[in-house]
């Protein structure tokens, strides 16, 4: 594994730009302006007896993202998700998804009004660089499957009204939008409902996402959208061959489209579950959980990372996804998605303490302090500023 390394960094060593004297690699990843696309930590806010300003450990709490943690790993930001499971395409499907998707936007926004000295909204570009220079963490919200906005795309204003920046039209499921890659096609790409979303979010000035989706739908929403499209939480087939990773001759497309594409941390090989794992997530996830209970749960799941891990990855293969994905699509259209909370994560990449290892391995492999802030934030901060700028054309 550490000699696939080693060719890879030799790879890309010729097409980086050089170094001139720097920080070192702690000094400059605190430094340099990071964001993550993938946030699914808005999960955590209704657990009960949680707290998102409280250190939590990855060997005994499930959570790989908090404030403290943000300080730690030196993630000045990210965008937040709404995350809503696909249902029934029926009204009362679109009616409950609708509630749900209203709630967790509430929790962010309690989340966001109870620590305002250590984290704010974020819903323009400058908006993460002044947050930064105050002392504060960024928070941009995102949705991820826009299922509970029913049989119309008039309920993306309210969720912009509200902050929101970004959405996918699509989850695991093919919806009323769209085909998932994880489903048989049903619309053979988006539906003409998923093309009104594209005018719509056009329209709006908000980033579309096609994580999840087909590689049909993001052909048909490179072509029918305005803006560059991005894709939060996604990794290479070459890597890793699965529905949801993305060939080397879309990676190009996305790139001369001027999209981006966010190296997730997972997908980096055969996922799995057991039916104990399952047990033991079930469990954490009901109502009425203790906090000791929660302890002794996710210790009972950190013993079974150990024999029966979700994906045989670490950061190696990490690694060796992002600096492909370097290579195939250029410094301008790499950036960082990793499913934190979501179900990211891999052995010696485990919650988001484990950032600066990214930035001291890119740099060992010659890329300059320019490029290194184009992925970390420049290349997503592009994408909503184009957003803005060219939002109600």
């Amino acid at each position: 594994m550490k000699k696939l390394l080693v060719s890879a960094l030799l790879a890309t060593t010729s097409c980086v730009t050089p170094q001139a004297s720097a920080p070192d690699d702690a000094a400059l990843h605190r430094e340099i302006l990071t964001l993550d696309t993938h946030l699914d930590t808005p999960a955590m806010f209704s657990r009960p007896g949680w707290s998102f300003a409280d250190r939590h450990s990855y060997a005994t709490d499930i959570a790989q993202v908090d404030l403290p943690r943000m300080d730690d790993g030196n993630l000045d930001g990210g965008f937040f998700v709404v995350y809503i499971a696909q249902g029934p395409l029926t009204a009362e499907g679109y009616a409950a998804a609708g509630a749900f998707a209203s709630k967790r936007l509430g929790e962010i926004e309690t989340m966001l009004a109870r620590y305002p000295e250590r984290i704010g909204l974020a819903t323009a570009a400058p908006d993460a660089a002044r947050l930064d220079k105050a002392g504060k963490r960024s928070a941009y919200i995102s949705i991820e499957n826009s299922y509970p906005l029913g049989e119309s795309v008039a309920g993306l204003a309210e969720f912009y009204r509200r902050g929101v920046r970004m959405a996918s039209p699509v989850h695991f499921r093919n919806n009323q939008f769209a085909d998932s890659a994880t489903d048989k096609p049903r619309w053979n790409g988006l539906s003409p409902l998923g093309r009104q979303w594209v005018a719509e979010m056009n329209r709006l000035g908000m980033v579309l996402d096609a994580s999840h989706a087909s590689d049909a739908v993001l052909d048909q929403m490179i072509a029918a959208s305005r803006t560059p499209v991005i894709l939060s939480h996604t990794g290479a087939k070459a890597i890793f061959d699965h529905p949801r990773n993305l060939d080397d001759t879309r990676i190009r497309k996305l790139a001369a489209s001027g999209g981006a594409i966010c190296m997730n941390s997972a997908y980096l090989a055969t996922m799995r579950s057991t039916p104990e794992r399952s047990a033991l997530g079930d469990k954490l996830e009901a109502p009425g959980v203790t906090a000791a209970e929660q302890v002794e749960l996710v210790r009972q799941l950190r013993v079974l990372d150990q024999t029966q891990p979700v994906q045989d990855a670490d950061f190696e293969t990490y690694m060796r996804g992002l600096l492909h994905l370097i290579e195939v699509a250029g410094v301008d259209h790499v950036c960082f998605g990793a499913d934190w909370d979501g179900g990211g994560g891999v052995r010696g990449f485990e919650d988001i303490e484990a950032h600066p290892k990214i930035t001291a391995r890119l740099r060992a492999a010659g890329y300059s302090r320019a490029d290194l802030e184009k992925m970390w934030s420049g290349n997503v901060l592009r994408l909503l500023r184009t957003a803005e700028e060219r939002k109600g054309r």
